[in-house]
């Protein structure tokens, strides 16, 4: 289901409103609900990403893919970062996606766990409640990823049928937000290609 405007507008204006409440906060308790590693106005997407714990694999899998870089730059993005666990979990099949001839499959799957915009978990959770269910964002990869609540869970769907969890860990930056997961987002074709 495409988004509409109504939840494009609440994806909008949820972290707009969430900046606004950080910087009015005085206390430092406030700092540290934004980011537990660092303030977010000093570290760009690529420290934070570097300083986060159990992302070691997607670090790699982002340097290998040579996108450090974008995370350095000016405009703001969010990683949706599968944690240790999630590459492990898929064996073989994440053995063979980083391996050096995969670089462009690399790239595309990591595309598609990139969204542009500072959206904290927050502020997803927030959009979510404004538009009454899921909302639909399409990634840089092209892909459409949609954001539920189960609970008090976030799910993250993929059209093609990848599913994951929002995982503990946020790390927020100047330059965007990382948001761990506990899979990593495969599509069905790099599914069959990774093995």
């Amino acid at each position: 289901m495409p988004i509409t405007t109504r939840a494009l507008a609440a994806l909008a204006l949820a972290p707009a409103m969430l900046l606004a409440a950080c910087n009015e906060a005085t206390g430092e308790g406030e700092k540290a609900a934004v980011s537990a590693d660092a303030d977010p106005g000093s570290q760009t997407l690529a420290v934070a990403l570097g300083r986060a714990d159990d992302l070691g694999t997607i670090k790699s899998a982002v340097a290998s893919a040579g996108l450090s870089t974008l995370f350095d730059g000016p405009a703001s993005y969010t990683l949706l970062a599968p944690n240790d666990a999630a590459f492990t979990a898929l064996g073989e099949r994440g053995k063979a996606l980083m391996q050096p001839e995969q670089k462009a499959l690399l790239v595309a799957v990591l595309r598609n766990h990139l969204v542009p915009g500072h959206l904290t978990r927050e502020a997803i959770d927030k959009a979510i409640a404004a538009k009454g269910g899921k909302v639909t964002m399409t990634t840089l990869g092209e892909g459409r990823i949609s954001f539920a609540k189960e609970g008090d869970t976030i799910l993250v769907t993929t059209d093609e049928g990848g599913s994951a969890k929002l995982a503990p860990g946020e790390a927020a930056a100047s330059n965007g937000v990382v948001l761990p997961l506990d899979a990593v987002l495969l599509p069905r074709e790099t599914t069959a290609a990774a093995q």
